[in-house]
């Protein structure tokens, strides 16, 4: 066997030649960060991969040395706006290292933080054209909204900053409007966000309870932290939901695909609270506004009937027999108290009263002239 074989050493020795001399220089890499782990001394350790439909396909281990990484990790901070993390898709320069005790790996000199935006931002746009083809932007639009929505289902971070906010803001609102919010905790950012959210939702479904509203929230973020909002599967989720979806996440300047399906968006959570308080304050208006119109019409209408009972009393005061005998004239009653207008039907003998107004005349009929006026008697 002597000179059939190589030790491991050997072996090594000619793989490091090998791949040094297929890479003497630095090289610029895509790949996904599968892992990280910063170590107290500086150093940044990674583990970089590729998926593709099949699955992991390709990974290897890789470092950041700390007279690198203190530059490094806050330049692509100020960049993305988020720090270094497993899941993002990044490029970086990479000189290729083989020990013939440790291995291949990848020594990172530098990362470009701009491959990163815009990896995001391709994506983005490939889900918002899948989500348009497959007609799932304005389903949610298409779900009537209750009046006063009261049975709130939250999904948010139990010990998040804005799920507090929302909870003071709405339950201690100025008017005294109750609501009744119940959470369903998930988790609001990173990779594991997506599948933590669309479990909340089928939790909210499958808890036998009737909910007028579905609230997703998180306060603001990184850009990158809160990437995960444009996740094709969350957005499709939301779309396809058989309650209105509200979402506030992030900050002013942010608006994320689960936003654009989302029956409503609002910047904030606290602006949430707002909107749902709104609801109560026009309603409110809306009830003191009829009822204000039903008092008026009430009012008008006492009043039509005062005018009436008015009218009436001046004419039952102008048709008085008192009041014409002021002015006059004399009324004549048989011996009953009936008036009578005419002769015909009196004899002599008869009793009348002649009523004026200062008193009563009682009178016999002495004779009766039919068909003459005073004058000609």
């Amino acid at each position: 066997m002597d000179g059939k074989y190589i030790d491991l050493y050997e072996l090594n020795s000619r793989l490091k030649a090998g791949v040094e001399s297929v890479f003497p220089g630095k090289v610029w890499l895509k790949a996904e960060i599968s892992a990280l782990k910063a170590r107290p001394a500086g150093h940044c350790y990674m583990e970089l991969s590729q998926t593709s439909d099949a699955g992991l396909v390709a990974k290897a281990q890789a470092v950041i040395w700390s007279s690198k990484f203190r530059f490094i990790a806050p330049f692509f901070k100020s960049v993305t706006g988020s720090d270094l993390a497993e899941g993002m898709n990044v490029l970086v320069q990479v000189s290729v290292n083989f020990s013939q005790l440790y291995g291949l790996s990848l020594v990172i000199d530098d990362i470009d933080p701009s491959f990163t935006v815009g990896e995001k931002e391709r994506i983005r746009r490939q889900t918002i054209e899948r989500l348009e083809k497959e007609g799932l932007m304005d389903l949610q639009k298409e779900l009537a909204l209750p009046v006063l929505p009261y049975r709130l289902a939250v999904i948010s971070a139990p010990d998040a900053a804005g799920y507090r906010d929302f909870t003071k803001h709405l339950c201690e609102n100025e008017y005294g409007f109750v609501f009744s919010p119940e959470l369903f905790p998930a988790t609001m950012q990173g990779s594991d966000a997506p599948s933590s959210i669309i479990a909340a939702l089928d939790r909210i479904a499958a808890s036998g309870e009737v909910f007028d509203l579905v609230l997703i929230m998180r306060g603001g973020g990184a850009k990158l932290d809160l990437a995960c909002y444009d996740d094709y599967g969350m957005a499709a989720a939301i779309a396809r939901y058989h309650i209105p979806v509200f979402t506030a996440v992030g900050h002013d300047q942010d608006f994320h695909v689960c936003d654009m399906v989302a029956y409503r968006y609002l910047k904030t959570p606290t602006a949430l609270a707002d909107e749902l308080i709104g609801y109560y304050i026009d309603e409110d208006a809306r009830l003191s506004s009829f009822a204000g119109r039903l008092k008026l019409a009430f009012m008008n209408k006492i009043y039509s009937m005062e005018n009436r009972l008015q009218s009436l009393e001046t004419r039952i005061k102008a048709a008085d027999p008192r009041n014409i005998l002021q002015r006059g004239y004399v009324l004549a009653v048989d011996s009953s108290g009936v008036p009578f207008k005419r002769v015909a039907g009196r004899s002599a003998g008869d009793m009348v009263s002649l009523m004026f107004a200062d008193g009563v005349l009682r009178c016999e009929v002495k004779d009766v002239i039919s068909g003459k006026t005073c004058g000609e008697v």
